[in-house]
C-alpha cells in the first residue's frame, strides 16, 4: 500500500509535519503580532529585514497572512514592512521547511526560506523607494488578532495548552485541506502524467519556469500543500528550479492577496509585489539548477533520508495526522438565527476564529458564527450594525 503515490507521500511527510506543527505552535504563542508591529514602524531598510526575519518561520498560510498584515498596518507598521511580511511569511514556515526537507531534501529546505527572506527584503525596499510610505497611527484595540498578545498573563501550563491547541487544532485545521489537496494532486501527477510528458513539452528550462509562474501566481496553495505537487513534478523529470518557482510563487501569491494589496496600498505597490516575486523566484530557480547540475544531485530520491524512521512510526504519524485533519469535519457547528453578513474573503478556519473573536467583542453581541462554505457570518444580539461592520474591517476582511 505504501507504494501508492499519495500514501507514500503522506508517510514520508507526516513525522516532519507533526514536529513542525509543534514548533510552529510554540513560535506563534511567544512571538506576538504586537511585538512584531513595534519593530516595523520606521519604514527603513532594517525594518524590512526584521519583517522578513519574523515572517520566514511563522506558520501563517496565504489567506491567514492577510488579516495579520492588516493588523500590523493598523498597528503602525510601514507599508514597506507589511509588504516584506506578506512576501516572506506564506512562502515559508517552520512546518513547511521540515516538510520540504522530508520530500525534497536539504537543498530545497535551505533555498526555500532563503528565497522567502530575500524576496521580503527586496519587495519592501522597492516599495519604500517607489511609493509614498505612509504610516498609520497605532490602534491597540486590534490586539485580538493573536492569542500571544495575552500569553504573558498566563501560567506555563496554560501557555503550553494554548501552544498545543494552536499547533494541532487551529493550524492543522487551517492547512489540512490544502495538505490533502496537495497529496491528491501529487498522486494524480505521479500516476496519470506519462513519464515522457515533461521531457516532451517542458524540457526547456525557461519554458518550465514560465509555466510554473503562470500556474503558481493566481493559484491558492499553502506552503505545505505545494510540496507534494512539486515533489511529484520533480520525480517526473521537471527541472528542480521550476519546482522551486512553484514552491515560492504558489504560496506567496493568490488573487485574494493581490486584491488586498491593491485595495489597501495601491496599484503601484501590488505591481512591485508581483514583479519582485517573479524576479526572486526565477533568480533562485536558475541558481538552484546550476548547483544541482554542477553536483549531479538526484532529487527524485531526495526523500530516502527519511528511511532512518521505522515504518511503524511513519504509519502511526500518518494516522495521527489524518485524524487531526479529519477532526474539524466531524465537529457539528450549530445553526443560529440572526443577521447575516457576506464576507467574500473567508477561506479557512483562521478566518473563522479571527472574525468570530473580533465580532464577539462588540457590545451587545450574544453570539457570532461563521460558515466558511457560504462565506457568511451570522450575528445574534442587540448591537449597532455599523460597529459589526467596523469590527470585520478592522480584522482585515471585506464585508
Amino acid at each position: 500500500m505504501e507504494n501508492l503515490p499519495g500514501v507514500s507521500l503522506l508517510l514520508e511527510m507526516s513525522i516532519y509535519l507533526l514536529f513542525g506543527f509543534l514548533v510552529a505552535g510554540i513560535l506563534k504563542l511567544f512571538i506576538s503580532s504586537e511585538y512584531i508591529a513595534k519593530h516595523l514602524s520606521s519604514g527603513g531598510f532594517w525594518d524590512t529585514v526584521k519583517a522578513s526575519a519574523f515572517g520566514v518561520p511563522l506558520p501563517i498560510c496565504s489567506c491567514g497572512v492577510i488579516p495579520v498584515s492588516e493588523h500590523l498596518k493598523k498597528s503602525g507598521a510601514s507599508n514597506s514592512s507589511v509588504i516584506s511580511f506578506l512576501v516572506s511569511t506564506p512562502t515559508s514556515g517552520v512546518d513547511s521547511i521540515l516538510a520540504t526537507y522530508s520530500l525534497l531534501g536539504p537543498l530545497f529546505a535551505i533555498f526555500r526560506p532563503v528565497a522567502a527572506f530575500a524576496g521580503g527584503i527586496l519587495s519592501g525596499n522597492l516599495v519604500s523607494i517607489f511609493t509614498k510610505n505612509d504610516k498609520i497611527e497605532k490602534q491597540p484595540e486590534l490586539s485580538q488578532m493573536c492569542e500571544a498578545d495575552i500569553a504573558e498573563k498566563k501560567s506555563f501550563k496554560e501557555k503550553t495548552i494554548m501552544a498545543l491547541k494552536y499547533a494541532f487544532f487551529e493550524l492543522v485545521e487551517s492547512t489540512g485541506k490544502w495538505i490533502m489537496i496537495g497529496l491528491v494532486l501529487g498522486a494524480v501527477i505521479s500516476f496519470a502524467v506519462p513519464q515522457n510528458f515533461i521531457a516532451d513539452y517542458l524540457s526547456n528550462k525557461f519554458v518550465s519556469y514560465i509555466a510554473m509562474l503562470l500556474i503558481g501566481i493566481p493559484m491558492y496553495v499553502c506552503a505545505t500543500g505545494s510540496i507534494p505537487i512539486a515533489a511529484s513534478l520533480v520525480m517526473k523529470g521537471m527541472s528542480p528550479g521550476a519546482a522551486l518557482i512553484f514552491l515560492i510563487a504558489g504560496p506567496a501569491t493568490n488573487t485574494a492577496t493581490i486584491a488586498f494589496i491593491a485595495g489597501r496600498m495601491g496599484k503601484k505597490t501590488v505591481t512591485i509585489y508581483l514583479i519582485t516575486i517573479i524576479i526572486v523566484s526565477v533568480f533562485f530557480a536558475f541558481l538552484f539548477d546550476v548547483i544541482a547540475l554542477k553536483y549531479g544531485i538526484d532529487f527524485s530520491r531526495a526523500h530516502e533520508h527519511s528511511a532512518i524512521f521505522p515504518n511503524y512510526l511513519k504509519l502511526i504519524s500518518a494516522i495521527a495526522l489524518l485524524a487531526l485533519i479529519i477532526r474539524p469535519y466531524l465537529k457539528r457547528r450549530d445553526k443560529m438565527e440572526g443577521e447575516k453578513f457576506y464576507i467574500s474573503d473567508i477561506t479557512c478556519s483562521h478566518c473563522v476564529k479571527t472574525i468570530e473573536e473580533a465580532v464577539k467583542k462588540v457590545e451587545g453581541v450574544e453570539n457570532a458564527l461563521v460558515d466558511v462554505k457560504k462565506k457568511e457570518l451570522t450575528v445574534k444580539g442587540k448591537y449597532k450594525r455599523e460597529e459589526i461592520l467596523n469590527a470585520i474591517r478592522k480584522a482585515g476582511y471585506t464585508v
